[in-house]
């Protein structure tokens, strides 16, 4: 999986699997020996790969290695939902944390690559299957009602009301199809794609700028200072400046262990459908999830069927990422319940595929990546935290991290996302008890939601923890200790 670690290899997704059959690419076996870099980037997912490509764009002279532990893409890269979106649906946050200038700059920047996304696919010759259709944030009950006002009002204020716009409940209806949606907000820039094909195609071309990417080789251990080294198994790389972008593995180090917790999202995908999804009115390729915090989300892949996903129950302790993050049979019949209440129609319909896949989830009310220098020396720079929504930003990711490692002093070096985590978690065990307690109050909460029945005040005290963590300090960004 993309990054680090010994856990056993997990079983590939459904995506990937589809993107092996139909190209395998060229091979890249395991690195052996010792070499000397430039740049050594640790993790073979969108954020790393994305790094890659730019550094090799800004200066094809440099020598780039990327380290993957298993294959390009067979981490959270691979295993995803498939939207790329953007982050006007939480421009009231980035406000309030950065300003108005600079959020409306992150803003701007995460729609730009919204867009850049689709283009390079196209450029490169990456049939990743992008496909601009909206993204659809909608209410599945009354209780839901009004979660997007805020960001909608938000977004109107700041003069991009275009961005994310009311829609009500009978365009909601007649988009997606379901007869439960009340209302909801639609952002007009954003894409589905299968991620394993954008995974493997970012690696194609990552590969044709020079970049060496060795697979089957973790990262064992990082050596700091004025030249940091990674050590694998088999080989050992020295570089000027080292790259982490390891998604939920991040939380494995140390300095970061409060910084991420990783917790797990289950897909499940139906048999093809296209006839059924297209008399329900599901033909402009618009993703779909509803208001709950812990969500569902959905979209119709290429061949007509709908790829469902929803919140696992696993969560990482102390950093770990285990076996049923990759895929956890428990929660399937509650996730194929939830999807035939919000699209009764299909309720006979078969499931063929599930799997899981680890999210780095982020302590405090903003939920965005940061970033930063670890260790004094700061020749190390790590991108973590995209809390569930990294397809589009890890393109952004690739600017700041590239900025980073080369020193430069610009607007993605700049940027607010830089500083490091902006909350921490409690410390173990507090934080991953507390954690699955709050899960599940969240859990009992919105199903009783609804269902129309009365939320008891223990269910919702602890249901109001979700953004539990230390507060934000007044720069906006809680610093953590230096290595």
């Amino acid at each position: 999986m993309e990054g680090s670690g010994a856990e056993k290899a997990p079983v590939r997704s459904w995506w990937l699997a589809q993107a092996l059959a139909a190209d395998p690419g060229e091979p890249c076996p395991p690195l052996a020996g010792s070499t000397q870099v430039d740049v050594c980037i640790v993790g073979g997912g969108y954020t790393g790969l994305w790094t890659a490509i730019e550094l090799a764009e800004r200066d094809p002279a440099l020598k780039v290695v990327l380290l993957e532990r298993d294959i390009c893409g067979t981490g959270a890269s691979g295993r995803n939902g498939g939207f790329v979106t953007a982050w006007w649906d939480q421009l009231r946050e980035l406000q309030q944390a950065f300003g108005r200038e600079h959020a409306l700059f992150l803003a701007d920047a995460s729609e730009a690559a919204v867009v850049d996304i689709g283009s390079f696919c196209e450029t490169e010759g990456i049939d990743a299957h992008y496909r601009s259709g909206g993204y659809l944030w909608a209410a599945a009950g009354p209780a839901q009602l009004g979660v997007y006002d805020r960001a909608v009002a938000a977004c109107a204020a700041i003069g991009r009301a275009d961005a994310l716009r009311l829609v009500d409940g009978t365009e909601c209806r007649r988009r997606i199809g379901s007869p439960v949606l009340l209302g909801g907000a639609l952002m007009a820039t954003s894409a589905s794609v299968q991620p394993a094909l954008l995974a493997r195609g970012l690696r194609k071309a990552a590969l044709a700028r020079g970049v060496r990417i060795y697979e089957g080789s973790p990262m064992r251990r990082l050596d700091s200072g004025p030249s940091p080294s990674i050590v694998t198994p088999s080989g050992r790389v020295q570089a000027a400046a080292v790259v982490l972008a390891t998604g939920a593995w991040t939380a494995r180090q140390r300095h970061l262990r409060r910084a991420i917790v990783p917790v797990a999202s289950q897909i499940v995908v139906t048999e093809p459908i296209p006839g059924r999804v297209g008399g329900m009115g599901w033909t402009g390729g618009e993703l779909f999830c509803d208001g709950r915090v812990l969500l569902h989300y959905a979209h119709v892949t290429r061949d007509g069927r709908i790829a469902f996903g929803g919140p696992a129950r696993t969560i990482g302790s102390a950093g770990r990422i285990s076996a049923r993050m990759h895929g956890d049979e428990r929660v399937v019949p509650e996730l194929i319940s939830a999807f035939r209440t919000l699209f009764p129609d299909l309720a006979d319909c078969c499931f063929t595929h599930s799997w899981a896949g680890p999210v780095d989830w982020t302590a405090g009310r903003l939920h965005l990546p940061f970033f930063d220098r670890l260790g004094g020396d700061g020749r190390v720079v790590y991108g973590a935290g995209f809390a569930g929504n990294g397809v589009g930003p890890s393109r952004v990711a690739g600017r700041i991290l590239a900025s980073l490692a080369l020193d430069h002093d610009d607007e993605w070096s700049r940027c607010g996302l830089v500083g490091g985590p902006r909350a921490l978690f409690p410390p173990e065990p507090f934080r991953t008890l507390g954690g699955h307690a709050v899960r599940a109050a969240l859990r009992r909460k919105e199903e009783r939601q609804q269902l129309g029945r009365r939320v008891d005040p223990l269910t919702r005290g602890l249901a109001a923890l979700v953004r539990a963590g230390l507060p934000p300090s007044s720069k906006g960004r809680e610093k953590p200790p230096r290595a």
